[in-house]
């Protein structure tokens, strides 16, 4: 009786089969969370998936000699080796950001461009260092400043009273990047069909408001229907560089049908929206791309695909030259003496303004010279009072008269 009374304790002590089985499981899912745990603090580097043939940092080091871009100013070969073995999530390397420069190197006395291209979002976080020197320096803007966004055109003073005898036409535009797609210099074809499908679906809507329709890059070649708009073939830095690829594949321009906006899709970078009139009335343009460029990115929103905003560079495209705003506002303004003038560049400098040649003799554009610092009635601004002062000073020397006394501070 003892030893019976014994042997029933000792199996009352023993844990069932169903309570062994619960216990294994237990473990088995702690082990889980750990590892799973592990490889959200510790993401897999992107860089160990791949296989490249390279040598040393010191081995692969670019030859920078004959090289006049931003880029070629900024990388040293210490930052190169801290870029050497990053690679963003969807596969950008620092060669890949850094190439437009070596394929283009520019020329002495020529204009400096920027010499790279982000191939993600990610690329502006990951190679930060780098991009935000090439930033302060081509942009002359410090990192260090938040980056404000303003589109209530009701803020811009002026714009549509210009004198008609000088200010010709102008245009406002504004590029954007959409979130979780790569840069037209990266992304695959099947991203860039994606690319195109997001934005007919967003432009169908906007139709619904202001009508227009969508033209394939093709039909734009062959319609001989004047659209009122121009785009090219690809110039040979976009074959170079790679946003070319698969050309016309995807490309396409959405046209209002009363011509006040035009919409480029996949042509240089994922959208770009155009307003131009002949009238140089840049309050209207200025308004038009507002209006529409917010219904477009709640419309975007919508479809959630939101547009890249970071809180530092602001709306972030593929090139670091347009970071910030995205916009460019031009006035196209007939000079005759004033571009020969021994203080033009200096007055071009204080101003925050670029000069540009256009295909008409004493007929040049002028644009702002940044992107980021402002936001976008600030940089519009600038143009409407930089242009006309220049009209302004124009007239003086044609009465040959002095204009020191007009050149401004600096702004």
């Amino acid at each position: 009786m003892a030893n019976a009374s014994a042997n029933k304790i000792a199996a009352a002590k023993e844990p069932s089969f169903r309570e062994v089985m619960k216990e294994e499981m237990c473990e088995a899912l702690t082990g889980l969370r750990e590892e799973l745990r592990e490889d959200t603090l510790v993401p897999t580097d992107p860089m160990s998936l791949f296989n490249l043939k390279r040598g040393s940092p010191e081995e692969e080091f670019p030859n920078l000699k004959y090289n006049y871009t931003c880029m070629a100013r900024i990388l040293t070969p210490k930052l190169y080796t801290r870029q050497f073995n990053r690679a963003t999530q969807s596969g950008v390397i620092f060669d890949d950001v850094i190439r437009p420069g070596l394929e283009e190197p520019g020329k002495l006395h020529g204009p400096m461009s920027v010499g790279c291209v982000a191939g993600d979002g990610q690329s502006y976080i990951l190679f930060c260092d780098f991009f935000d020197r090439v930033i302060e320096a081509y942009q002359n803007h410090k990192m260090s400043k938040l980056q404000e966004s303003d589109f209530n055109h009701d803020n811009l003073k002026g714009g549509d009273d210009f004198d008609r005898d000088y200010a010709l036409s102008c245009e406002v535009s504004v590029v954007r990047g959409v979130d979780d797609f790569g840069f037209p210099t990266h992304c695959s074809r099947g991203e860039r069909r994606q690319l195109f499908m997001l934005a007919k679906k967003a432009l169908d809507q906007l139709a619904e408001e202001l009508p227009g329709k969508l033209y394939s890059r093709a039909e734009l070649s062959h319609d001989k229907e004047d659209k009122g708009v121009t785009v090219g073939a690809p110039s040979l830095s976009q074959l170079r560089n790679g946003v070319a690829r698969d050309w016309p594949d995807s490309r396409a321009v959405w046209i209002s049908k009363d011509g006040t906006l035009a919409v480029w899709v996949n042509i240089d970078d994922h959208l770009r929206l155009v307003t131009t009139r002949d009238d140089a009335n840049i309050a209207e343009a200025f308004q038009c791309i507002c209006v529409n460029i917010l219904k477009l990115e709640a419309l975007y929103k919508k479809l959630r695909h939101p547009f890249i905003w970071k809180q530092q560079l602001g709306w972030v495209v593929s090139s670091p030259a347009d970071v910030g705003t995205g916009l460019r506002a031009s006035v196209r303004v007939k000079l005759q003496h004033l571009p020969r003038h021994k203080r033009l560049e200096d007055v071009l400098n204080r101003l925050r303004l670029r000069m540009d040649n256009t295909d008409c003799s004493e007929v040049y554009n002028i644009s702002n010279a940044q992107t980021i610092g402002l936001d976008e009635v600030g940089f519009t601004q600038l143009v409407v009072d930089g242009v006309k002062l220049l009209i302004r000073m124009e007239k003086r020397l044609e009465g040959e008269e002095k204009i020191d006394d007009l050149v401004p501070l600096q702004k």
